[in-house]
């Protein structure tokens, strides 16, 4: 499908609050730039139009029309052209614009793929941006999700899309098991599998699933690895942490619930069919946008969410993945000051109610974020999510080379998901890959 671009411009008068270069007060001048001295009367006439390409991957499935909409309403001397296409279109894509320096102004993208940026100076450091006009106290700790160790900031969150414990209430109720609770630690989580894994016609072959595993490091091996005490990375992001005991145990945990007891559907079998969405699967771990199409294909299956359950050490890892609205640093100033003032308005009440209510993301503001526990649409209980973020949501060891060595640890990880490889075994490849891309990338 090809790119598909918009303009959309309208001429109103501005309020005081534009963040052009020419309009902010001369005690806080743009990131960068030189206090110009400009009398207070010369800083109230109408600011200059302005061009701004916003980059919409995934177009406005994934960003809210609204928002867009709702920020040009609000400032009219900044001409809009929308640069939509298809998530996999758009990032295909996006190298090649780079190269040519012709990408968007303003884009998102993977929050491992805008540290990336940030190491080659294609991203712009926000971090003066966001001492200058943002309260960080206002937002969850995902605000800072691209901050590197040296105290930059190469993008601001699109949303949070983290994972908590979903459960077909049905299949619990007819099997006459309790329901899970934010209390259970994953033990918990796999006995209650055994006792919910059915064959219901007698033929020899199972038809419920206690649980369905995920094979992705989002849901599946990096949240076993993490609550067994392991990790994939250390916490410089230098070294792998593949053939560390604990990453092994969690590991182990992971590729048991098929090959072992049996709880879990095989890849290839989960591959092949919805099985939670077809009530073939008890529980799952479910990343909160999922709930948009499972609504919309079952909007009669009644289930719900709990946290994610609690690590051996007592301890709950929430995986969160935050894409990031990424600034261009070769831009121009007033076009960097206009792609600010779209990233502002997307993190203020307004925009972030709009995120909510598409329930495409999580929001990142506390006061909206607090809100969508009284949206309507399942799950019910939303807390599963947005408290479980507050309390440990982590996200998912990126670093710039986080692609690469994902690539080369996932082959192996799959071989260990179908039994083809002990996990102790099948580890000491993949560390061995993973740290020498670690170090080719220092």
């Amino acid at each position: 499908m090809k790119k598909k671009a918009t303009v959309l411009s309208v001429v109103i008068a501005l309020t005081a609050a534009g963040c052009s270069a020419k309009t902010e007060n001369a005690a806080t001048p743009a990131p960068g730039a030189q206090s110009s001295g400009t009398p207070a009367a010369t800083a109230s006439a109408p600011p200059k139009e302005v061009a701004l390409k916003i980059g919409l991957p995934g177009g406005y499935d994934i960003t809210s029309k609204k928002i867009i909409d709702g920020f040009q309403a609000k400032f009219p001397h900044i001409k809009v052209e929308v640069d939509e296409a298809p998530w996999g279109d758009f990032v295909a894509k996006i190298v090649t614009r780079i190269a040519g320096n012709n990408p968007p102004d303003v884009w998102l993208q993977e929050n491992a793929v805008i540290a990336g940026y940030g190491k080659r100076g294609v991203a712009e450091n926000l971090e003066p941006y966001i001492k200058r006009d943002l309260k960080t106290d206002d937002y969850a700790s995902a605000l800072l999700a691209a901050k590197t160790s040296d105290g930059k900031v190469f993008g601001v969150p699109h949303g949070i899309n983290a994972g908590a414990l979903a459960f077909n209430k049905k299949l619990f109720q007819d099997a006459g098991v309790p329901l899970p609770t934010d209390d259970w630690t994953y033990t918990d989580m796999i006995e209650a599998a055994k006792k919910l894994t059915k064959d219901t016609d007698g033929d020899g072959k199972t038809d419920i699933y206690g649980f369905q595993a995920g094979n992705n490091i989002t849901l599946g091996w990096l949240p076993w690895m993490k609550s067994y005490g392991g990790s994939a990375l250390d916490a410089t992001q230098t070294k792998a942490m593949f053939t560390d005991p604990k990453s092994i145990a969690g590991l182990t945990a992971w590729s048991d619930t098929i090959n072992k007891l049996k709880i879990s559907p095989t890849r290839d079998l989960a591959n092949t069919g919805k099985l939670f969405e077809n009530s073939k699967a008890a529980m799952v771990f479910f990343q909160y946008s999922s709930q948009v199409s499972l609504n919309k294909s079952k909007p009669d299956l009644d289930w719900d969410t709990v946290k994610m359950p609690k690590g051996v050490d007592g301890k709950r890892f929430v995986p969160m993945v935050v894409n990031q609205w990424v600034v261009y640093s070769k831009a121009k100033p007033e076009v960097k000051e206009a792609a600010w003032t779209f990233l502002k308005y997307y993190l203020s009440d307004e925009a972030q109610t709009y995120l909510s209510e598409s329930g495409a993301s999580l929001p990142v503001k506390k006061t909206a974020l607090e809100a969508v526990e009284k949206l309507t649409f399942k799950p019910v209980n939303k807390k599963a999510y947005t408290q479980g973020i507050q309390e440990a949501g982590q996200t998912l060891d990126e670093n710039p080379s986080w692609n690469e060595w994902r690539a080369a640890a996932g082959p192996i990880l799959d071989d260990i998901m179908d039994g083809k490889r002990k996990p102790e075994d099948g580890v000491k490849e993949i560390q061995q890959k993973v740290q020498q891309i670690l170090d080719d990338n220092k």
